[in-house]
């Protein structure tokens, strides 16, 4: 079967820098902090960490109340940044009506917000009488997927992975693959999440969140850092509108990058701890399916949380392939990790990269620990000429995920 190629012609974000591309690569490339205190979380019984990246400059009002009614937080993110992906890559509306378009976007899980507003009020007399009929979907594991087709009027497929911390990367993965096979002609790609103290929590009980750095929030997270402590929760989503590259060119589309190669696995050995050997076998599985070799890549895109075993099972992977040769950051110091969302928004970043001729640190990189491999640490902005790039994202539950793009469209 012959594939077709799939290139990326819009992006859209929301982040804790705010809403837009822009507004996430201000942040970025000013070394600025999106992490903050967030007193919420102090009024949490046995909860230790008390910082998060928290989306700002949002109005939800933008979006029509016949739709937005239906929307948690994370729909709303994940619709704004589809309409900035849209509005970049010139796609009307009729083109999202014409069913060659569709939706690939996840989340971790439905609201967390939503789902407590209703028992909180159902355990008061076990009754259903005030239970709202929209908040079924803002509960719904698709319920990101769903409002956006809803609200931009998409008639082609919709698909809603959920696999927690690679979600976002998976999604442009499966979209990728589904244009590649000619199933659609442009995917609007990615993932979203909302804050809840609870999703803190998840990673407090295993012992896996950031607690040192409650009275210095912006020195936290700390990839790759010997003084690391662990996962800053964060929010947004990230969108990329994927199409096939005769769609592009047809439309007149701006081309800014073109995906090559995408692989994602499963890792037995282990529900909750990282495994170098996995990693290593995902990251050379989205090369091959590029057909490319390692000395093809100038830039990785670690997934590097900041916890201690994930940066060195992940160092230990990028420098079996890559050595101490390829420049390697992750953006998470900068704005913690958005759950679900993080594998695009990181990505949507890449791209920019890619597009600017820039390399971005790892914010709070100040002390690299040598457990994590020797590698080829960002520390300042870099001017670079940049060809290709790997993306990283890996989740509890073993599941691993990579994708590779590149700047050059080759005929």
């Amino acid at each position: 079967m012959s594939l077709r190629r799939v290139v990326i012609t819009g992006l859209g974000a929301v982040s804790p820098f705010g809403k837009g591309v822009d507004s996430l690569m201000a942040g970025l490339l000013e070394g600025r902090s999106g992490v903050r205190e967030t007193p919420e979380l102090v009024a949490i019984g046995g909860l230790r960490t008390r910082v998060a990246g928290l989306v700002t400059g949002v109005d939800p009002k933008e979006i029509p109340r016949k739709f937005r009614r239906s929307m948690s937080n994370m729909s709303v993110y994940a619709t704004l940044a589809c309409q900035e992906a849209m509005a970049q890559a010139g796609l009307a509306p009729e083109e999202c009506a014409d069913g060659r378009t569709g939706v690939v976007i996840g989340s971790t899980v439905g609201s967390t917000q939503a789902t407590e507003e209703f028992f909180a009020d159902f355990f008061t007399d076990r009754s259903l009488e005030r239970m709202k009929s929209t908040l079924f979907f803002q509960i719904m594991n698709h319920s990101c997927a769903a409002n956006v087709a809803q609200t931009l009027g998409i008639a082609g497929r919709i698909l809603a992975p959920s696999a927690a911390c690679a979600t976002g990367c998976q999604a442009v993965g499966y979209g990728f693959e589904t244009i590649a096979l000619g199933k659609q002609d442009r995917m609007l790609c990615g993932g979203a999440d909302e804050f809840h103290p609870l999703t803190a929590a998840t990673f407090d009980i295993m012992n896996a969140a950031s607690v040192a750095f409650n009275d210095r929030p912006q020195q936290t997270p700390r990839p790759f850092d010997r003084a690391r402590d662990g996962v800053v929760c964060a929010e947004g989503s990230g969108i990329l509108l994927l199409e096939s590259l005769e769609s592009a060119r047809r439309r007149g589309a701006t081309i800014l990058a073109e995906v090559v190669g995408f692989a994602t696995v499963s890792d037995h050995a282990s529900i909750a701890n990282p495994n170098t050997a996995a990693i290593e076998n995902c990251m050379r599985l989205a090369l091959a399916d590029g057909g490319l070799t390692p000395a093809d890549i100038d830039y990785v895109n670690a997934h590097a949380t900041a916890t201690e075993q994930g940066d060195i099972a992940e160092g230990e992977a990028i420098g079996r392939i890559f050595g101490d040769r390829v420049p390697v950051s992750s953006l998470k110091g900068h704005f913690g990790h958005a759950m679900a969302a993080s594998g695009a928004l990181e990505l949507v970043a890449t791209v920019e990269m890619l597009g600017r001729s820039c390399l971005i640190p790892t914010r709070n990189l100040d002390n690299p620990d040598p457990a994590c491999g020797k590698l080829r640490h960002i520390r300042t902005v870099e001017s670079a000429r940049l060809r290709a790039a790997i993306k990283n994202n890996f989740a509890l539950g073993g599941v691993n995920s990579s994708i590779v793009v590149r700047s050059i469209i080759h005929d």
